[in-house]
């Protein structure tokens, strides 16, 4: 950041994005000299299911080398819906205070972050990142390819082993605490106050052994939540193709990790498991499971995470294949969908329930 400049001002619609405005906002990130931005067009991108996406070309008004052409903004959503649900599960508020606070002291590809900004009474916020294209996002009904998984699985090592039984982590207000008292009931309530929809859309096309499994985790949800055990570290808490950005022949990074709104605090098997299960499809991922997992916990050793042995790894990852049942019940149910949303969460159901049933998550919930 350029010493001695104001910050520049909240602007959260992206219409009110100007000139004059990314001016500021450029050279107080220290990217931009003299030069001013003279146009700037807009784009509409991605799903935005939370929030607004908006990429910017900018363009100056004598030579800046150094500066950026184009940017991408992140903004709240205009829609009220998604807007308050954002609110109440803080979900602008963790991403903003990522990139301020966390993201420069874990081992992970983000995008490089010029402003982080947002109001905690209005949740007003913005996000302006550099232009990650040529990357193309990945694409959650399609499925990956085993290289791409695994370095999916390189960038997760790296993301927790970087702060891996950190102790100070319990202290951020606003991380998501996995080990939380109050959070256990909420998610509890919240699961199965919205079963019963997730049930009716969803459930004709899953297996009868997925419904069943989906009541039996309701019910022990809260036990579930409560017997993980320590070392805790920075967990993703939404690690999915959809979140990724792959370089491509034409440029780009490998892959670089995006919203990071659900970023938390606890086990970070919760995330490896939530990949593998939705990551690939379900002939694949029975195929490459266990190679994908054991690419993560040699990661976590090759970055010096110690004591975390194999077998418990693979206990543990057994057990957090339900995870992926939580976040498809949920999510499915309170963000306001499209037509490719639905298909995702149908595709997520029946993934994450597949990936429950085969590594025997319902036989777990009975041994607890």
């Amino acid at each position: 950041m350029a010493e001695g400049m104001a910050k520049p001002r909240l602007v959260a619609d992206p219409s009110m994005a100007d000139g004059r405005w990314f001016t500021k906002v450029l050279q107080h990130a220290g990217v931009l000299g003299e030069a001013a931005v003279a146009q700037v067009e807009r784009q509409q991108i991605g799903t935005g299911l939370i929030g607004q996406n908006v990429a910017f070309s900018l363009t100056y008004d004598r030579p800046a080398p150094d500066a950026p052409t184009s940017v991408v903004g992140k903004f709240p959503s205009p829609e009220p819906q998604r807007r308050a649900t954002a609110k109440a599960l803080r979900l602008y508020e963790r991403e903003v205070r990522f990139y301020q606070e966390i993201a420069g002291t874990v081992d992970v590809r983000v995008p490089a972050c010029y402003l982080a900004d947002i109001d905690l009474k209005t949740c007003d916020f913005v996000l302006l990142f550099e232009d990650l294209r040529p990357a193309v996002q990945g694409d959650q009904l399609a499925g990956c390819s085993l290289d791409e998984a695994m370095l999916a699985m390189d960038e997760l090592a790296g993301l927790h082993a970087s702060r891996w039984g950190d102790p100070t982590l319990a202290n951020i207000e606003w991380l998501g605490q996995f080990d939380d008292a109050q959070s256990h009931e909420m998610i509890r309530s919240m699961y199965q106050g919205l079963w019963p929809g997730f049930a009716a859309h969803y459930g004709p096309s899953l297996p009868s052994s997925a419904l069943a499994l989906g009541e039996a985790f309701g019910a022990s949800l809260s036990d579930w939540r409560r017997t993980w055990t320590r070392p805790c570290c920075v967990t993703h808490g939404d690690y999915r193709l959809d979140n990724m950005m792959f370089g491509t022949d034409e440029g780009g990074y490998p892959l670089t990790t995006v919203d990071w709104q659900t970023v938390g605090h606890g086990p970070g098997i919760l995330d490896a498991a939530y990949f593998i299960g939705n990551g690939l499809r379900v002939p694949d991922r029975r195929e490459h499971e266990m190679d994908l997992l054991k690419r993560y916990h040699d990661g976590l050793g090759d970055r010096g995470v110690e004591g975390y042995e194999w077998n418990r790894c693979l206990v543990d990852y057994k057990r957090a294949t339900l995870a992926g049942v939580l976040l498809a019940v949920i999510a499915s149910q309170i963000v306001a969908s499209d037509e490719r949303g639905d298909a995702m969460f149908a595709a997520m159901a029946e993934r994450h329930f597949a990936h429950a049933i085969d590594n025997q998550a319902g036989d777990i919930l009975t041994r607890r």
